[in-house]
């Protein structure tokens, strides 16, 4: 029973990593869906891809390097402030895809809310590449 108590040692830590990991994620889902100007969640329930598409990879584009953050953080706090840095990283990045589209006359937010694949495809690629340069910037 010795090694067995040894094991779960860590279980506290890994519990409060999980659930603040979790919380941020749900916290950036909130706050990704209130900056845009078109309506994930009721556009996903009407079978929207490219809005389904676009929100996927910046879920996924905020995930990748609050892994990162978390496998390599030196400790708790370091983790949360890495996970706050990705957090902000990826918003910045919907506005920076919306401006680029804007100067060339176009809005994201219709072509999505209009089910156009292809932007939700571009925007979602986007996200997720620039959550691995984010990630992969991240440096201890």
């Amino acid at each position: 029973m010795g090694n067995l108590g040894l094991y779960l040692s860590g279980l506290p830590a890994f519990f409060a990593y999980l659930a603040t990991a979790a919380i941020m994620l749900v916290l950036f889902m909130m706050a990704y869906s209130k900056i845009t100007p078109h309506k994930e969640w009721a556009l996903i329930r009407e079978g929207n891809a490219a809005a389904a598409t676009a929100f996927a990879g910046a879920i996924l584009g905020f995930t990748i390097p609050l892994y990162s953050a978390m496998a390599n953080s030196v400790g708790f706090i370091d983790f949360i402030l890495w996970g706050i840095v990705a957090f902000f990283v990826q918003l910045v990045t919907f506005f920076a895809i919306k401006g680029v589209l804007r100067r060339q006359g176009e809005s994201l937010s219709t072509h999505i809310a209009d089910n156009h694949i292809a932007y939700g495809i571009l925007s979602g690629a986007i996200a997720v590449a620039i959550g691995l340069l984010n990630a992969a910037s991240m440096v201890w």
